[in-house]
């Protein structure tokens, strides 16, 4: 999961224009993350894709990805663990339970985010 967020947050900082589509090889620049390897990273970018995050254009490569933005399902996710104390906070969660799907990692990431703006705020979210 570590390389998946890592790699949502790459394809975030990648400036998209309105209607283009980006041909994303696991060995460009852009979404390079140190200490993983070309395979690695194909692979994850695969996932992330079957799993609904990014909108591919309708382009499937059979090396890398099509790119053309995310998903609402991907702008959920990615907002829900791009947070660095709270992915600290799931990643230790996810690691105690010993198991875990792409939907309960959000899940746990948004009750983290929930809490923390119960904290700050004083309001109780019914989410």
């Amino acid at each position: 999961m570590d390389l998946i967020r890592e790699l949502m947050l790459k394809l975030e900082a990648i400036p998209l224009r309105a209607g283009g589509i980006f041909h994303l090889e696991p060995e460009d620049s852009e979404i390079s993350v140190p200490g993983y390897d070309a395979d690695a990273i194909a692979y994850h970018l695969s996932l992330i894709n079957d799993a609904g995050l990014i909108d591919d254009g309708g382009i499937r490569p059979m090396v890398g990805i099509g790119f053309r933005g995310f998903t609402w399902e991907g702008h959920d996710f990615i907002d829900s663990v791009r947070d660095p104390e709270i992915w600290k906070r799931t990643s230790v969660a996810v690691k105690e339970v010993g198991g875990f799907t792409l939907d309960l990692v959000k899940s746990l990431a948004k009750g983290f985010i929930k809490k923390q703006i119960e904290q700050h705020t004083g309001v109780q979210l019914d989410l």
